[in-house]
């Protein structure tokens, strides 16, 4: 196999560490010799963000990706639908729609196991919330998102979003590409971290925030880089400053220089093992892990620590409010790591111990005003903050779900799992402001209009970021060609 241009980068850096390591230069040349290692530093990174790493000029130098973990109805958020209301009640074989339940579209289904087909919900529910046309452009929002809708005009709402998973495994897909029949494989955000690296050599290039998915439904593996190298796993950080880096904190009792004097001796057994195998990819990311920990301590907590932030501020996000303050928390937290050069920061909203809050089978009205009321001032004051300190431009904020509910009820006051065509929307980065694109049929049960798989999405936000998908290789793995996804070129600036 050609070796790719990401190869022959790690091939040097790894002489530059050995020449390190076997000259015998002690704990504080190891740490030099691991950042070297890291991508964007000690490398021909620039740090501007405008990286020789990247393959083109890119629009943005950092993600922030929202997760709504359940499948939020596309139908009340932002698709709406008057033909539901128009035909509530009916069967969708007796409306002039009926040919959706025949649609080859539907062979795209793909279930956990083989012999399950879930039942299609056929009766027409109608939508539980109303809708208006928001800023400048129109855009239709639920009133379920009042304070989105007033960034209406800085948002591209992606409305043909298709997936195959049609239970909840479809977490993971969004994240992979891959359904979790096909296995375990890198994400988004550790394809990100493997193409550009840091920009902050005191911070994870890929941070997460928030509960992940279930072990059902994903787990970590949400976050996780599987053969790309735990180097390039997403780090999980806690919000509260006096406990940011559990796993990282020393003991109670134990200071600083008693722990670096640790680290130290555990830096020179981990400099004997990597000079025996300095290829060895396990040895190095163990050693960038030690490194990285111990800088992490001084400066997670500042970072997460909101003394610093102005009372309007955090009145803006929502941290005066007992329903918004854990999201609001998170947000203001993922803007003060985009600020420091952190590249991906993947936010969880939902998880509960099972499918996700935003699963709604039954009290679809109850449930979704309940999440919505939780995460909408947040994301809203999120967009605000990022464009009124000149970060939007190059912050590219993705908000997505697993799939969308169905059109047809369930159990009379809920819908059901719909992979066939639902909603995301990106804002900033380099993305059209005010625009629908693509769209789902007049029952909005399938995707019919620019559709889009849900690699798509990762093929726009690593264009944004100045990455070719199909130029990020990696040895002795072959990729399938709906894995490279297609940028949508269609909401870029």
């Amino acid at each position: 196999m050609q070796t790719s241009p990401r190869t022959l980068r790690l091939s040097a850096s790894s002489s530059r560490r050995s020449f390190l390591l076997n000259a015998g230069l002690g704990f504080g040349s190891l740490a030099l010799a691991a950042m070297l290692r890291r991508p964007g530093l000690g490398t021909e990174a620039d740090q501007s963000g405008n990286a020789a790493l990247t393959h083109f000029a890119p629009k943005a130098k950092s993600v922030i990706w929202l997760f709504m973990i359940g499948g939020t109805s596309h139908l009340e958020s932002f698709d709406p639908k008057p033909a539901l209301n128009r035909y509530a009640g009916m069967s969708i074989g007796d409306t002039p729609h009926k040919d959706v339940l025949n649609s080859p579209f539907l062979e795209n289904e793909r279930d956990f196991f083989d012999n399950f087909e879930r039942k299609k919900r056929t009766t027409v529910y109608p939508m539980q919330v109303g809708f208006r046309k928001r800023g400048e452009s129109g855009l239709d929002v639920s009133d379920w998102w009042p304070h989105v809708g007033d960034c209406a005009d800085d948002m591209a709402v992606i409305r043909s979003v298709w997936t195959e998973d049609i239970d909840h495994g479809a977490q993971l897909q969004f994240h992979t590409g891959r359904h979790r029949n096909d296995g375990f494989f890198p994400t988004i955000g550790s394809w990100i971290s493997y193409g550009l690296g840091s920009l902050n050599g005191n911070l994870p290039e890929f941070v997460v925030l928030g509960t992940p998915p279930s072990d059902c439904c994903g787990g970590r593996e949400a976050h996780r880089a599987n053969y790309l190298g735990p180097q390039y796993d997403g780090i999980p950080l806690n919000v509260d400053p006096t406990n940011a880096t559990p796993y990282v904190t020393p003991e109670k009792g134990v200071f600083v220089e008693e722990q670096k004097r640790q680290f130290g001796l555990v830096g020179r057994l981990n400099r004997i093992t990597a000079a025996r195998y300095p290829d060895d990819e396990a040895i190095q990311a163990r050693i960038r892990t030690y490194e990285l920990a111990f800088r992490m301590q001084m400066a997670v907590p500042e970072v997460v620590s909101l003394n610093a932030e102005t009372q309007q501020t955090q009145a803006l996000y929502g941290l005066n409010r007992p329903a918004t303050k854990p999201f609001a928390r998170q947000l203001l937290t993922a803007r003060r790591l985009a600020e420091r050069g952190v590249r991906f920061i993947q936010i969880y909203h939902g998880s509960n111990g099972g499918a996700g809050r935003w699963d709604s089978h039954g009290k679809l009205k109850a449930n979704h005003a309940r999440a919505c009321q939780q995460v909408d001032q947040p994301i809203a004051a999120l967009l605000k903050d990022l464009k009124q300190r000149g970060m939007l431009d190059e912050t590219l904020v993705v908000w997505a779900t697993e799939f969308g509910r169905t059109p047809g009820s369930q159990n009379n006051d809920g819908r059901d799992h719909h992979p066939f065509g639902f909603s995301v929307w990106m804002a900033g980065g380099g993305i059209q402001g005010g625009i629908a694109h693509g769209a789902t049929d007049e029952l909005g049960f399938h995707a019919v209009e620019n559709r889009h798989y849900v690699t798509d999405i990762h093929a726009t936000v690593l264009h944004q970021l100045g990455l070719d998908p199909r130029r990020l290789e990696f040895a002795g793995r072959k990729r399938l060609e709906r894995d490279y996804g297609q940028p949508i070129r269609e909401i870029m600036v």
